[in-house]
């Protein structure tokens, strides 16, 4: 007799059916989950520490231009360069030195709080030099101070030899010189230009400003970075000149071992001083976090299987016809789809599943609502920080100029600033928010300029053409008392200065000028503000060009129009935009 071919029922076949169609979902789910956590993890974390060492590079960019500002003083000091051209002996020479000279560079070390060296070399051998002895000494150890050679001194030096050719404000250069790397120095070199012929200035003299680079590098700290990690900077010869490690006995032969272990390096470069911050991050802590998320993930999808098994086994002639939209709804999440929703009545563990996807369905839309209100925070924390960054340098010269008018007598001068101060402060804080109206934002540029023509008096006009359809709007604020600021700093041609505001509503937007008649700038000079980490003087310009795209997107910016001898034109473009009525 033949004996029977043995076979599995239907119900089998369809719980096996039911089991797959869930388990494979399931385990997808699982994977692409873990998959997609791990790659935001890595994502995240690298974010998370690019922009820790950009914020310390910029802390690191904002004390070398601050130390810039102070080579500017005596760079753009005109009254200096008439002194220092004049060769004239005796009295003159003494009480060129003792009236002027001196002060200005006493005046220089004093408007900073870093602690600096100022050396400065001149050509006219007729005014007596001012040193000191430092008898093989860190010559920083004596606190701030200024001294005064003849420029034949330095001739003679590597250096100085092979110091680049000048490009009038723009060639400087940080470098460890002399003694510098002996007692952990850095100094900025400049040349001191007499600029009488603008196309044709001359050199007068030379400017050395050493400081500490642990006074540079302050920021330079690895408790911002993860546990474990080290920071540390790189030289243009990748010699490592800075640690920063919780392991106090940290050297540079140590971290170069770091390249046979598990580490994950990550490098931002510090353009103004041609180095290199680096970070190394243990991947032993991130493998912790990846290890969680597998577990869980495993754990979760080890669940859902059993659950689903059992469930097939017990009840799969009832749900064979529901299977299918148990896929359906998974299909729908695979492809992005999360308001798909199952609905059945009764209270059976059919329901339960479907409750589970629901509430998984529910959970992922809440995560991506989550990662979308968190982008948006992390737009408005970039916004503030950009704000954060306007050089407040204005602020002690104002109070700098307060003090003199206090000194000298000046009531109604002195009572004037205060108050200027006082108005320009209250609209500049505006309560906390970065959105303030156009009527403001020019009433505060107003206070900034009304503030300056006590310091510049009749040598400053100012004038404005504003359309007042454009009052009833509102824009990001401080966007136009930095380029009114960039002039007064570096636009002046003569003795005299005229700016003009002009705000006008066009088809496409709003539209603000900033026109002056100064010295104007180069096409290669407008190229390089644009660039990220570009050259300094456009520091303010950059700012404000990311502030408007970061608020109303890159449609919208900042231009420059200039031409050498003439004047230059700022032109600023920002949608029809009221904050209340959107809020």
């Amino acid at each position: 007799m033949k004996s029977e071919k043995r076979h599995f029922s239907f119900g089998y076949k369809l719980m096996i059916s039911y089991i797959f169609l869930l388990v494979i979902p399931v385990v997808f789910v699982g994977i692409f989950a873990y998959n997609t956590s791990v790659h935001s993890i890595q994502q995240q974390t690298t974010a998370n520490i690019h922009g820790t060492l950009q914020q310390i590079r910029d802390n690191i960019n904002y004390k070398t231009e601050d130390i810039m500002r102070l080579t500017d003083r005596l760079y753009y000091d005109r009254t200096l360069a008439d002194y220092l051209r004049r060769y004239d002996d005796g009295w003159y020479s003494y009480d060129t030195t003792k009236s002027y000279l001196l002060p200005s560079l006493q005046s220089t070390i004093h408007s900073t709080k870093h602690n600096i060296a100022l050396s400065v070399y001149i050509k006219n051998d007729t005014i007596p030099e001012v040193f000191f002895l430092y008898d093989g000494m860190d010559p920083l150890r004596k606190g701030p101070f200024y001294e005064l050679y003849h420029l034949q001194r330095i001739t003679d030096k590597e250096w100085y030899i092979h110091f680049p050719k000048e490009q009038y404000g723009l060639t400087t250069q940080w470098r460890q010189i002399e003694s510098d790397k002996q007692f952990q120095n850095i100094s900025l070199l400049r040349r001191l230009m007499d600029a009488f012929e603008p196309t044709n200035p001359q050199m007068i003299g030379f400017i050395k400003i050493t400081v500490k680079i642990s006074d540079i590098l302050q920021s330079v700290d690895y408790q911002k970075i993860r546990k474990g990690s080290t920071l540390y900077i790189e030289n243009e010869l990748n010699e490592i000149i800075y640690i920063s490690s919780e392991n106090p006995n940290m050297t540079a032969e140590h971290i170069q071992s770091f390249a046979n272990k598990d580490y994950l390096q990550i490098k931002e470069p510090i353009p103004g001083l041609n180095w290199t911050l680096v970070a190394n991050i243990p991947n032993r802590e991130l493998k912790k976090e990846l290890f969680k998320v597998k577990t869980v993930t495993l754990l979760i999808c080890i669940i859902s299987i059993v659950v689903f098994s059992i469930v097939g086994v017990i009840l799969s002639t009832y749900f064979s016809k529901r299977v299918t939209k148990i896929v359906s709804v998974l299909s729908s999440f695979q492809e992005g789809d999360l308001h798909k929703r199952l609905r059945y009545k009764g209270h059976d563990e059919f329901n339960q599943i479907a409750s589970a996807l629901n509430d998984m369905g529910e959970n992922m839309n809440q995560l991506i609502q989550d990662v979308y209100i968190s982008n948006l925070q992390k737009k408005e924390a970039e916004l503030e920080s950009l704000q954060a960054q306007i050089n407040p340098h204005f602020l002690y010269n104002t109070l700098s100029s307060i003090n003199r008018l206090a000194q000298f007598g000046e009531t109604d001068k002195h009572r004037s600033m205060v108050s200027g101060l006082a108005k320009f402060y209250r609209l500049t804080l505006n309560d906390g928010l970065s959105i303030i109206s156009i009527e403001k934002e020019l009433q505060q540029v107003q206070a900034y300029i009304d503030i300056k023509k006590i310091q510049y008096e009749e040598r400053m006009n100012f004038s404005y053409e504003i359309d007042e359809e454009v009052l009833k709007y509102d824009t990001v604020k401080l966007i136009l008392q930095p380029f009114v600021e960039n002039i007064l700093e570096h636009a002046w041609y003569a003795d005299r200065i005229h700016i003009r505001i002009v705000a006008t509503a066009e088809p496409n937007g709003i539209t603000f000028k900033i026109i002056d008649d100064g010295v104007g700038m180069s096409q290669e000079t407008i190229d390089q503000i644009f660039i990220k980490n570009g050259i300094k003087i456009g520091y303010g310009i950059r700012n404000v060009d990311q502030r408007i795209k970061l608020q109303f997107g890159e449609s919208y910016g900042v231009s420059l129009h200039s031409r050498l001898g003439i004047g230059t034109t700022a032109k600023l473009t920002i949608p029809y935009y009221n904050h209340s009525k959107i809020t």
